[in-house]
């Protein structure tokens, strides 16, 4: 039996941090009067939409690749993911040379399957309710020789997606709490070593789409609880379980859990549009919709919102705001 790598630190952050500088945005911090106002809160936002591919996991995705063996470069790279990942995943090896090869379902936004291929990924195309996404990618890792990079469970993606709250700390100073979209947990289990090393004393939530809080459930019972996929417009937060390595972390290091309904991420996603002017796609709207629910709680506190990105179909966006 192999070992497991140890669980990831902040040190890990930093190390990802000056890896992928050269090649990532580092992206803006925003804030809005009109949503501060409405809130009686100070909401500032890193706009991970911002990023490049559209979404946080190009952070995760280069640190892991960056990290190959000049072996494991030749061979390529094996990931499964709805969408962000496998485009993290595709243009972090297209930067570094590497072949790789993504699992995506079948239904996965068209855009996110069009960059993915642009960006020089080779598809595999599977069904998200009847067939094991993981299965697929290590039975194509055994037989090509590729080496299989999750899209969260995994210490050097984790440390990749914590460098987008080590940059707002740093640009922000300190903040009372911090809300973080929760899928798989690499980005709330990142981003909750950067907030203890950081800002010791901010609380730090994870925020699941109401239909599946497998976060909050897992963390009460002590284990990883596994849920069927939630149908939720948040795709990007359709995870069945945390990993390992996330809940390890998140169970330590995260104050709690806040849930939200797609008709709340719709109303984030037409503030996002209104009062910002910025596209974001529904699992990023997560934060600000825990924070317009928990407003009255928050009243002047200083709050960071992480948006996760902002990939999502124009057509699908124009129909979720005029519904």
């Amino acid at each position: 039996m192999h070992q497991m790598p140890q669980s990831p630190t902040y040190d890990d952050v930093q190390g990802a941090a000056a890896r992928i500088a050269p090649y990532a945005h580092r992206t803006p911090v925003l804030r809005s009067r009109l949503i501060d106002e409405r809130l009686g809160t100070q909401v500032v936002f890193k706009c991970e939409n911002f990023q490049r591919m559209g979404a946080f996991k190009f952070r995760g995705a280069f640190n892991a690749l960056s990290r190959f063996t000049p072996e494991q470069r030749r061979a390529g790279v094996v990931a499964y993911s709805s969408g962000n990942h496998a485009q993290a995943v595709a243009l972090s090896a297209q930067l570094l040379g590497i072949p790789a090869t993504i699992v995506m379902p079948h239904d996965a936004p068209a855009a996110k399957v069009a960059a993915t291929k642009a960006y020089g990924g080779q598809v595999v195309a599977y069904d998200r309710y009847t067939e094991d996404r993981e299965e697929i990618g290590r039975a194509l890792a055994a037989e090509r020789g590729l080496t299989l990079i999750p899209p969260y469970d995994h210490p050097q993606v984790i440390a990749g997606q914590g460098t987008a709250a080590k940059e707002l700390f740093e640009e922000a100073g300190d903040l009372d709490a911090l809300f973080v979209p929760l899928g798989g947990g690499g980005l709330l289990s990142g981003s909750a070593l950067s907030a203890k090393a950081l800002s010791p004393n901010c609380e730090v939530y994870g925020v699941e789409p109401e239909a599946g809080a497998k976060g909050e459930r897992s963390v009460r019972q002590g284990s990883v609880v596994r849920i069927d996929t939630p149908k939720t417009i948040a795709d990007g937060a359709q995870t069945q379980a945390l990993g390992a390595y996330t809940f390890d972390v998140i169970r330590r290091d995260v104050t709690g859990f806040h849930t939200a309904s797609d008709a709340e991420l719709v109303k984030a996603m037409r503030d996002f549009a209104t009062f910002m002017k910025i596209v974001v796609e529904p699992t990023g709207c997560l934060g600000l919709a825990a924070v317009r629910d928990l407003a009255g709680r928050l009243r002047g506190q200083r709050v960071g919102v992480i948006i996760s990105g902002g990939n999502v179909d124009l057509d699908r966006f124009a129909s979720l705001l005029a519904s």
